[in-house]
């Protein structure tokens, strides 16, 4: 059997499918699908090697869900996609889904569950495969959710984004939510807490609020699920837990480029190696790379020392970022990075990050980069 690589392209305009084989050497680039469409997120399913499931929104019928059972050559839009209830008769304050923003896969142990998150601030939960989908009451319905959903100012709105569940407990679970901050449930959903302490707020008026905090990407490493990683608008951090409080190691980056960015990779094997994408976080906030020179920055100390990795990227005079979702890892050995860029190029590296191809250029703006590895 040879070993096959697709990497899921969402952009602003459609998804795109970039295959390739076991030495990630050539890839081929699909046609278009769902042209015209915003795929905000695209994730395989690590339980089924043909499942597939997507959060999109089409210019004129809103958000949705598609999932695919053969590796995304053909979709199914949900029947019932994720949805605030109704407004009751006269009621003034009522949300609507605007995006489908965020899909993860539930816990091994429950192959047919899936989680997504939605801008306004949503949690909602599928447990036929991605057919249906209904709202996570003990977030959405949360006695503190007032005080997260009041901040307006993030482009795009708030929104719940990196929706994580432990893979040694399916009842722990944590989610970032932008202008929110992070929370955890120890009970599948029904009971959160912020885990916030340690994190820098300079765009808030106290020093270090409980919740109000602005993270931009949180991951959880798959070996070591005590070890958490966080991209936040104020910085890079680390977490152990138990301990409850974030370290900055940011600091430990070059004070010319700064700890500001959206994405975070960690190296699916080491647990003290991951990536980062510096974007200029100057006052005027450009979002793009400091001094139009991009790189991506490593650490393989859990982020005592940072090293630039820059080999093969363009040296000056390229202005872009990446998004939060658009950088990814593969489970090869050495590691593969990708990473797609607001100005619709993918690039990749198969020696972890030391040097760097285009793979694709001209594309729309890139929402979301995803890997699915088979034998065929």
């Amino acid at each position: 059997m040879a070993k096959k690589t697709i990497l899921f392209v969402g952009t602003r305009k459609g998804l795109f499918l970039l295959t390739s084989d076991g030495k990630r050497e050539s890839w081929t680039l699909s046609d278009a699908q769902f042209l015209g469409n915003l795929i905000y997120h695209v994730q395989p399913d690590p339980r089924d090697k043909d499942k597939v499931v997507i959060g999109a929104k089409a210019g004129h019928l809103g958000p949705t869900v598609y999932h695919s059972n053969d590796r995304g050559a053909t979709w199914t839009e949900s029947t019932s996609p994720p949805a605030f209830p109704q407004a009751a008769e006269g009621e003034t304050n009522a949300k609507a889904v605007n995006t489908v923003f965020w899909i993860s896969p539930g816990h091994a142990s429950e192959p047919n569950k899936w989680y997504a998150g939605t801008s306004p601030p949503g949690l909602f939960v599928s447990n036929d495969n991605g057919t249906t989908w209904e709202p996570v009451k003990g977030f959405n319905e949360n006695p503190r959710y007032p005080e997260l959903a009041q901040f307006d100012g993030t482009p795009g709105g708030q929104m719940v984004h990196s929706v994580i569940i432990n893979p040694a407990d399916k009842n722990h679970m944590y989610l970032g939510v932008s202008a929110g901050g992070v929370f955890e449930s120890k009970d599948q959903g029904k009971t959160w807490d912020p885990l916030n302490k340690g994190c820098a707020a300079d765009f808030m008026p106290e020093p270090d609020p409980e919740i109000g905090h602005d993270p931009h990407c949180v991951v959880m490493h798959p070996q070591k699920p005590e070890r958490l990683y966080q991209q936040n608008h104020c910085g890079i951090y680390r977490m152990d837990r138990p301990d409850n409080k974030w370290i900055r190691i940011g600091d430990n980056m070059p004070k010319e480029i700064g700890d500001i960015g959206f994405p975070i990779v960690v190296h699916p094997n080491d647990p003290n190696t991951a990536w980062v994408f510096p974007m200029d976080g100057t006052e005027v906030w450009p979002r793009t790379s400091p001094d139009g020179k991009p790189a991506v920055y490593v650490t393989k100390d859990g982020g005592e020392s940072w090293k630039r990795q820059d080999k093969g990227l363009p040296s000056k005079h390229a202005y872009f970022t990446v998004k939060r979702q658009a950088m990814t890892g593969d489970n090869a050995n050495p590691m593969g990075l990708y990473f797609g860029t607001s100005q619709g190029e993918v690039w990749a590296s198969i020696d972890e990050g030391n040097s760097w191809k285009c793979l694709a250029s001209y594309l729309p703006e890139i929402y979301c980069l995803r890997i699915m590895e088979y034998e065929d």
